[in-house]
């Protein structure tokens, strides 16, 4: 008699197909590269959007809004009959995906079962239970966790632990400095090491097999932030976790790699054919700490000029629509609890800058400042990427904004040291108070398209 199996297939970054007795269910299905506007696929794959429109899929998980977990364009491919679970407590996004046509689209909750066929997934809480879940998922007498890029609280690591024995933990292995790049003459440059509670939280997992999961991509070719953005290798991964659990295998998926995992083996299966590799796949990050940043004057010459309409989108949105907004958005640090000058410098596709100075009032809007006030804060983006954000839903991630790259003067300088980096006037403009602009700006491309 076969030992009952279940199929496990790498999509990319935390996308997974698992089969079980003809039954197959996708996590977090992303088909396109590169996703979120500049996250380029690493190893290199192509998709073959025409293969993966015949797919069928029983059911499609996914584990919170972000835009790579969560891309409209994407699911756009699939079949509008599918059923998706999403996790998520913004009515905006359900809405947005019945738009697109899906006619059975379900909320998850925490620690309710959803049946598929001989599937059981349940949603698990993440440390920030208001953004993102993780997923057990249960079939054939098999217990997988796939952790998708979420921390793990003592809560539920206690819950999880009792959930066990653990066949496979999909493990998010990489740390990323998202934060870290926006002021890197101030950032110290992380150790690339796994952080602390990670070998203690796996020890504790006991899984047969551990999966390098979730973070499969790289910024464009040129990018400064591919030696300064990715701390952890998947070789220091598999050394130290190897090491901390002699009795666990660690092993590497990469896109379109399929594998067979029963009670007692894991065995390669035939790869997914509608995720293709290109070149070489045997890749690893590497990590230059903060790796000499360039100027955002230079950064800015890698992008297209904008049209004239685009111009002048963006010329709007810094004289009028930023000022007026400001007043209505909060910092969280006491920084700007006292009147501060800011100056917004947008630089072209020439790398000339176009420098925009604001008095900043408590509560009140921005005004124009004549610069007679020194400076207590200083950002710079390419006028590209600002107008990609207003319009196209551009995450901060990949807009390339440089933030007080610069040395104040002695009380500025000592107030800046209990900031927050994203108190930054332009980030709590431009995102504090929307919700899934890029799930939004696909839409009505998408919608214009069929129209």
């Amino acid at each position: 008699m076969t030992e009952p199996a279940l199929t496990i297939s790498r999509i990319l970054h935390a996308g997974y197909v698992f089969e079980h007795e003809g039954t197959r269910i996708a996590f977090d299905t992303i088909f396109e590269n590169p996703f979120s506007r500049n996250c380029h696929a690493f190893p290199d794959v192509r998709f073959d959007h025409d293969e993966i429109r015949r797919q069928h899929f029983d059911a499609v998980f996914i584990s919170h809004f972000h835009d790579d977990h969560c891309s409209l364009e994407s699911l756009d491919l699939l079949d509008r009959a599918t059923p998706l679970h999403i996790y998520c407590i913004f009515d905006e996004l359900f809405d947005m995906v019945r738009r697109l046509g899906f006619t059975q689209v379900h909320r998850l909750r925490l620690n309710v079962p959803v049946q598929v066929g001989p599937f059981q997934v349940i949603p698990r809480e993440a440390m920030d239970a208001d953004v993102d879940s993780m997923f057990q998922v249960k079939a054939g007498g098999l217990n997988v966790l796939n952790v998708v890029d979420s921390w793990i609280d003592d809560g539920t690591l206690a819950q999880l632990v009792q959930e066990g024995p653990w066949d496979m933990v999909l493990w998010p292995f990489q740390t990323m400095r998202e934060i870290e790049v926006l002021a890197p003459s101030r950032a110290a440059a992380a150790p690339p090491a796994l952080p602390d509670e990670w070998i203690p939280q796996l020890r504790a997992l006991a899984p047969r097999y551990v999966v390098p999961s979730s973070c499969q991509f790289v910024q464009e070719p040129w990018s400064w932030y591919n030696r300064a953005f990715f701390p952890i290798s998947y070789a220091r991964f598999t050394e130290e976790v190897t090491k901390a659990l002699p009795v666990a295998r660690v092993i590497r998926l990469d896109p379109s790699v399929s594998v067979r995992l029963d009670a007692t083996s894991l065995r390669p299966a035939p790869p997914l054919d509608w995720v293709v590799p290109v070149g070489e796949q045997d890749v690893d990050y590497a990590y230059e700490g903060n790796a000499a940043a360039p100027r955002t004057a230079d950064i800015a010459r890698r992008f297209p000029p904008l049209t004239a309409p685009q111009q002048a989108r963006v010329l709007d949105y810094c004289r009028a629509e930023l000022p007026a907004k400001y007043g209505a958005v909060e910092a969280a640090s006491e920084y700007f609890d006292q009147p501060r000058t800011w100056q917004l410098s947008v630089y072209d596709h020439a790398g000339d800058a176009t420098h925009f100075r604001y008095r900043l009032e408590p509560g009140g809007p921005a005004v124009a400042d004549d610069g007679t006030v020194p400076l207590g804060w200083a950002t710079e983006i390419p006028a590209a990427k600002l107008y990609a954000a207003l319009e196209e839903g551009e995450s901060l991630t990949s807009m390339y904004l440089r933030i007080n790259d610069t040395v104040f003067d002695a009380g500025t300088e000592r107030d800046l040291a209990d900031a927050d980096v994203v108190d930054d006037p332009l980030i709590r403009c431009l995102f504090s108070d929307t919700f899934g602009a890029y799930q939004a700006a696909q839409l009505r491309r998408l919608l214009a398209r069929t129209a």
